[in-house]
């Protein structure tokens, strides 16, 4: 007995687990198996594992999708795996993508895989992905025809070698046969309402053959090559026995025009998918196209994947800023709203380094190119987008597994109504129309005429185009639409999860508070003394100081434009303050020990505010103190307030003393306050909040903050805050203002109810048609609508998203 260990890649459910073990000990092969949810390892005992791993996969599929079957031994080869973006040209249908997802998943070096229906883009990992490329080309051919596996990188490429070589746009092609084979239909439609011609007559059947031939010839040829491959339940095979069952029971008129209206409406969706990819794409991907490349007192285009390193870009105004770089010449305001959300143009100048992304307004600048476009910020900005697409959520899961179902049932539910219906229920037919089922040629009666065109009714609206294209159709736009809100979601569980948020948790410092340091107040001991003069003595003290506390001090001096004198003398005393000599004498300017150390009498000192403070002694005598205290975001208050709207509660975690953190939520309007908190406590404090209100959200900007972002439900890092927090953080918002938490919030909110949308629309659309069908009042025309033209409106719907202000 051979013992063999297999990893099930993509389980996580406990109770999936105990049935996938169920499953796997009921089959013959197998002597014994055993499942470990905590390990996701499947053990299995057999005579011959020959074919067995095969087996076991299709066994797992039956119950459970997003389950791969992968051997122990290849999974620990991944450690070295390499992640490579391929686009699938000419992949037409969301269905054939999770066919192709799934085979590709089974295959031998492959680590994993994810096809992306809305950007046709395929994330490969695996140790030599290009090596795989040509099996995979393989295995698609042998599933769908007309695919073909290319390099992202090279797709542009391809693209212009298509436009050379066809004189008609591609994407107009289906027009041609659409009009043509409608031509013809129209001419057979007058021949019996104006020439008197029964729609049965067989005199008509040539010209419907014809005007047939021409519009589903595609489909027809299709559905028989996927016949051929062992594929049945596709929307070709289904429309295929639809329509020329509706020619055996010589509903002539009605079997053209159900293909002629399913081609229109598989065009516009075709062209409404193709145009709401572009929209996303178009709205995240402001990479140029080209570079104005400086050599010597010349200026010359060339792509921009082809700078390098140290190469003088020319930025006029009105320009994109191609790449990462530094000014070397010029001056300018740039736009950089399109990549940090600022609506006020910044000056940039010689030495300033810019990013890919900003706009010019103004003057003309040259840069020197510090990093090439595949590291640019625009190419990162459009990557994140990408791979978020991959990471498909919990519904679109639901939605394949759903797919899978739904087509075999419809199925042979319309085999029970064409065969069966007539002969347990005999006179069933009295609920339709005489008129549409009087039909000649009919091999049982009426009332199996009326059978056979509900069970037709029944295939063309058997497709789950509407909800496999729909729903990711939907999460890729939210995703896009955040983008344009400079919110980045590293995947669809991001956004799933975000809406089920409620606790939104913080950290303070620069991520509530700007995190510097800012004079808020300058208060005397005594009316000998103005605020500005204590404020000038203080500076005076500090000009030598490289202190924040210090620096912000003087910068208030400077900002009031008082007059501050240099100390002739200065000491400074760790961890005590400053002493400094001017021309009125001795000045301290400290903390408290300072003051007691120099024996300076505080009874004059009283705390009323939170903040840093400075106390300020001149000669010996206590003249007043400086409060500094961290700012608040401007937006802060009005963030936290649209986040509460939500019903969402609001927390701060922060490691800061209890007085200065009650001040800072009281100010912003924050519900619950953590203070004094070490790194490690954060992440308990965290979780005692999870156990109170629910699901939690955690926006922070620190490394300390990393363990925090991995721990909560939802973890959003600051664009401006360390890379260890941004890369834990499932949302990055790359403004880092407050103002992203309600949006961000709003858009996860607003797509899950939109994708749900789809879903119930399309289903109960579906529904009302089958009933409408079975009593008689819908025929193959209406089914078109129900299959294609809900198809298009649940795709309209979807990205409605990118339009939300």
């Amino acid at each position: 007995m051979e013992k063999r260990v297999y990893i099930l890649e993509g389980l996580d459910c406990a109770n999936c687990a105990a049935k996938v073990e169920a499953k796997i000990r009921q089959m013959p092969e197998v002597e014994y198996a055993s499942v470990a949810y905590a390990t996701k390892q499947l053990r299995v005992s057999a005579p011959d594992h020959t074919g067995l791993m095969e087996k076991m996969q299709a066994a797992i599929d039956a119950i459970e999708d997003g389950i791969t079957l992968v051997p122990r031994n290849r999974k620990a080869s991944t450690t070295v795996s390499k992640t490579k973006v391929y686009v699938l040209e000419g992949l037409d249908c969301p269905n054939c993508a999770a066919k192709i997802e799934r085979k590709i998943k089974t295959m031998d070096g492959v680590d994993d895989v994810s096809i992306t229906y809305a950007n046709k883009q395929m994330r490969l990992s695996a140790g030599r992905p290009d090596v795989l490329i040509p099996s995979i080309q393989k295995a698609i051919d042998g599933m769908e025809d007309g695919i073909t596996v290319i390099p992202k990188e090279e797709i542009k490429k391809e693209d212009k070698k298509k436009e050379e070589k066809s004189a008609v746009p591609e994407k107009y092609r289906p027009l041609l046969t659409i009009g043509v084979g409608a031509v013809l239909f129209l001419i057979g439609f007058l021949m019996i309402h104006i020439g008197g011609l029964e729609e049965s007559d067989l005199r008509l059947l040539p010209l419907f053959v014809v005007s047939y031939l021409i519009l589903g010839g595609k489909v027809l040829m299709t559905a028989l090559r996927n016949i051929k491959k062992g594929q049945v339940f596709d929307e070709n095979f289904l429309m295929c026995i639809a329509t020329l069952g509706a020619f055996a029971i010589r509903e002539f008129p009605e079997a053209v025009g159900v293909m002629l209206f399913y081609r229109i409406g598989e065009y516009f969706e075709d062209r409404a998918t193709e145009q709401s990819r572009s929209q996303i794409m178009d709205a995240v991907d402001l990479r140029p196209e080209v570079v104005n490349l400086v050599v010597g007192d010349e200026v010359r285009v060339m792509d921009a994947e082809e700078a390098v390193v140290g190469d003088i870009v020319l930025v006029r105004p009105g320009d994109r800023v191609p790449l990462d770089g530094v000014v070397i010449e010029g001056e300018t305001r740039l736009d950089t709203s399109a990549i940090t959300g600022e609506p006020v143009p910044v000056k940039a100048g010689v030495g300033d380094l810019v990013s890919s992304g900003c706009v010019n307004t103004s003057g003309q600048i040259k840069i020197r190119v510090e990093k090439v476009l595949e590291e640019s910020m625009v190419t990162r900005i459009l990557d994140s987008v990408e791979n978020a697409a991959a990471s498909k959520p919990n519904i679109d899961k639901f939605i394949t597994r759903f797919a899978r179902v739904y087509t075999p049932f419809v199925v042979l539910f319309a085999a029970v109504v064409a065969v069966v219906l007539p002969f347990v229920i005999p006179n069933w037919h009295f609920f339709v129309d005489a008129d549409y089922a009087g039909a000649v040629g009919v091999v049982y009666g009426t009332s199996g005429t009326a059978s056979v065109l509900t069970a037709l009714t029944f295939l063309v609206i058997s497709c789950p185009c509407a909800l496999v294209l729909s729903v990711p159709l939907a999460f890729f736009s939210g995703i896009g639409a955040a983008s344009k809100k400079n919110i980045l979601f590293k995947g669809g569980v991001a956004i799933e999860s975000l809406k089920n948020v409620k606790a939104v948790v913080m950290d303070k410092t620069g991520t509530i508070t700007k995190g510097n340091f800012v004079v808020q107040s300058a208060v005397c001991a005594d009316e000998t003394m103005t605020p500005e003069e204590l404020l000038a003595l203080s500076a005076g003290c500090e000009l030598s100081s490289t202190h924040p506390i210090g620096s912000s001090i003087v910068e208030a001096a400077k900002e009031k434009h008082l007059e501050i004198e240099r100390p002739s003398r200065v000491e400074e005393i760790a961890g005590h303050g400053i002493r400094a000599e001017i021309s009125r004498g001795v000045v301290l300017c400290g903390n408290r020990k300072l003051m007691d150390a120099n024996g300076v009498d505080l009874s004059g000192y009283k705390k009323e505010q939170f903040g840093t403070e400075v106390l300020t002694a001149l000669n010996g005598t206590f003249v007043g103190h400086i409060v500094i205290a961290d700012t608040i975001k401007p937006d802060a208050v009005d963030a936290i307030a649209r986040t509460k709207k939500y019903g969402i509660i609001t927390a701060m975690l922060t490691g800061d003393a209890e007085d200065s953190a009650r001040a800072v939520a009281a100010e912003a309007g924050i519900d619950e306050v953590h203070a004094k908190l070490l790194p490690e406590d954060k992440f308990n404090e965290l979780q005692k909040i999870r156990q109170k209100h629910g699901s939690v959200m955690f926006v922070g900007d620190g490394i300390n903050d990393a363990p925090v972002l991995a721990g909560a439900d939802v973890g959003a890092a600051m664009g401006s805050g360390a890379d260890a927090a941004i890369e834990a953080a499932d949302v990055v918002f790359m403004t880092s203002e407050m103002a992203a938490i309600p949006q961000a919030i709003d858009i996860a909110r607003a797509t899950a109810r939109i994708s749900w949308q789809n879903v119930y629309f399309a289903l109960a659309i579906k529904a009302i048609v089958m009933a409408a069908g079975l009593f008689g009042f819908a025929n193959m025309w209406v089914a078109v609508f129900a299959d294609t033209g809900v198809s298009v409106l649940c795709l309209l719907n979807s990205i409605r998203i990118l339009y939300r202000e």
